[in-house]
């Protein structure tokens, strides 16, 4: 009987204290687990919230990029911020002089027109960002149509007449909190997390506000902390049902009939854990638009895929969208994802499912192929980047180019990181070479030679010598779409504004009324009888209403975004007779 007694007692006890233990240590390892879940969930929609006030931001640098380029104008702001609107943003404004003038949409908005550097809420933050030209976002602030919203105001700073920089004013845009992120933040909740984001009130108040929460406390979060302009933002969140599972630990304390059965559950549950956990480390490693691996994932699978066979041989290339940033600022970035995730599946079809592929941010891709040299990948490459790119959106297909530059490991280079420096420096000796095009690896090319890439049809059409346009190549719509300033000062217009509100933007409207049917039929004819050049003397009429003889030299050219166009020189035809009076007489005689 003392036996039975003792033994079980001691079994008992035992198997209370190692319960005891055991359940304690299990609560200790699951509150980490999910501290680990929570920080990559944190870091993963922080990051996402940070890019969506980004993007609210980018709407007042595209405007200010207009007022730029307008000398300090923008014509037809309510369509141009008409285009800007979006479901998380509640009005465009623009505040030249700090004095809000202009607000879209209008209606519902009168109020809003402030004077910002005098308001006694919104004097000291806007002077601030004034004299520091630094971007300020003050809000939440309660918006008179309901809701809250981020006031974010950006001072622009334009060049007068003599070089001199002066204050324009301010672009505006007031995102609607919490549309502007809610995509996050409902993932968040979606995913059993309270959830608290706070920013710094402003870049002279360095306490936090609460910007949107799901509920009233938090307990021992987890935080993501980012910087957006010169302010400070942090998100915290914590599982809805706290870090500890309460029903797990209570399953290991009464619910098992057997120590087996206990530790069969517990294995279960920690395995979940654990397969949730790879989870969201892949998550953490693949890009959210195109499914293929981010730049971490990429380097960490390189990194692996060269250290298991180093003896063996790589191609490393890099690629790039040719003019992305005109594909987003023409159509918006909605289209630029679209060709991204296009362009993605195009190298998923394409390379063999050995590739590794990743997206390095932006418009710019890289791959690693094994087993194989430059030469045996030149044609497979070159037919790559050749092969027509397009991508479909509301109906339309556009069509788009890519630039590939790619290098080989070990005889370019002998580490991963330096394998990818030279295909970046093939990559960018492509651009500038014109771009849509594909090349190896050489050496003495270097990848610090960018700015060259900044040397584009601005910088080169305002240094010809000699008057320059392009308009579009149709006998119905002759529209202008640009001119040099050798042509402005020839015809006499102050601005390309000027020249488009003279001639409407029509190329025949330089002509004169009774000799348009003549000049557009020789150029016609030149041609359609098989030349993609044009010769046509005539009188090209000036601002003022008065004619200038001119030599007008087109050529017609298959624009990807325009269709055929013609790209023009203009030479005066009195200046030529003058400075080559000789060659004229010897014609003549």
């Amino acid at each position: 009987m003392k036996k039975k007694t003792i033994i079980p007692l001691i079994v008992f006890l035992v198997g209370i204290c190692l319960l005891s233990l055991f359940t304690y240590n299990t609560n200790v390892q699951i509150q980490k687990d999910r501290r680990t879940i929570a920080k990559l969930n944190a870091v993963t929609y922080g990051q996402r919230i940070e890019n969506d006030i980004e993007n609210g931001i980018e709407i007042t640098d595209s405007l200010k990029q207009l007022l730029i380029n307008g000398n300090g104008q923008i014509k037809k702001f309510s369509k141009i911020a008409e285009n800007l609107m979006s479901y998380s943003v509640q009005s465009v404004q623009l505040a030249p002089n700090g004095v809000v003038t202009d607000i879209y949409p209008e209606e519902g908005n009168e109020a809003g027109k402030i004077d910002l550097l005098n308001d006694s809420n919104r004097g000291e933050i806007s002077n601030y960002a004034k004299d520091h030209r630094t971007i300020i976002i003050q809000g939440p602030i309660e918006l008179k149509q309901g809701g809250s919203g981020l006031v974010v105001r950006n001072p622009i700073y334009l060049e007068d007449e003599n070089g001199q920089e002066y204050f324009w004013g301010f672009t505006i845009v007031i995102l609607r909190v919490p549309e502007v992120f809610e995509d996050s933040t409902n993932a968040l909740s979606k995913f059993q997390y309270n959830y608290r984001l706070s920013r710094e009130v402003s870049v002279l108040d360095k306490n936090y506000v609460v910007v949107d929460a799901n509920c009233d406390k938090i307990i021992r979060p987890v935080t993501y902390t980012f910087t957006v302009g010169k302010e400070k933002w942090k998100l915290e969140i914590m599982p809805r049902a706290g870090w500890s599972k309460s029903k797990t630990l209570y399953l290991i304390l009464f619910g098992g009939l057997s120590l087996v059965l206990l530790l069969t559950g517990l294995t279960i549950v920690l395995f979940l854990l654990d397969e949730r956990r790879v989870e969201l480390k892949e998550l953490a490693h693949k890009d959210g638009l195109t499914k293929l691996y981010n730049r971490y994932g990429f380097d960490e699978m390189a990194e692996k895929m060269i250290k298991k066979d180093p003896e063996a041989y790589y191609v490393a290339a890099l690629l790039d969208v040719d003019d992305f940033k005109l594909i987003n600022d023409m159509y918006g970035h909605a289209y630029g994802d679209k060709a991204l995730i296009s362009l993605a599946e195009n190298m998923q079809k394409f390379y063999p499912s050995s590739a590794l592929l990743g997206r390095n941010g932006g418009d710019e891709f890289c791959i690693l192929l094994s087993n194989c040299t430059m030469e045996e990948m030149k044609e497979s490459l070159i037919e790559f980047t050749k092969t027509p790119k397009t991508f479909s959106y509301k109906g339309q297909t556009y069509s788009f180019c890519i630039s590939l530059g790619y290098a080989e490991y070990p005889n370019n280079a002998i580490v991963r990181s330096q394998l990818m420096r030279c295909a970046d420096a093939a990559l960018y000796e492509v651009k500038l070479h014109g771009k849509n095009g594909c090349m190896a690896y050489k050496e003495g090319l270097q990848s610090g030679v960018r700015k060259q890439l900044g040397f584009v049809l601005n910088d080169i059409s305002e240094n010809l010598p000699g008057a320059f346009m392009i308009y579009r190549a149709d006998k119905e719509d002759d529209e202008i779409f640009y001119a040099n300033k050798e042509f402005l000062d020839m015809a006499g217009y102050e601005n390309l504004d000027e020249l488009f509100k003279s001639t409407k933007k029509s190329f025949r409207n330089l002509i004169h009324e009774d000799q348009r049917e003549t000049v557009e039929a020789s150029i016609w004819n030149q041609i359609e009888s098989g030349s993609e050049n044009d010769y046509i003397h005539y009188p090209l009429r000036k601002q003022d209403g008065t004619y200038i003889p001119v030599l007008d030299q087109g050529r017609i050219v298959e624009s990807v975004r325009f269709g055929k166009v013609f790209y023009v020189l203009f030479m005066d035809w009195q200046a030529m007779q003058v400075n080559y009076s000789t060659k004229f007489d010897e014609k003549a005689t």
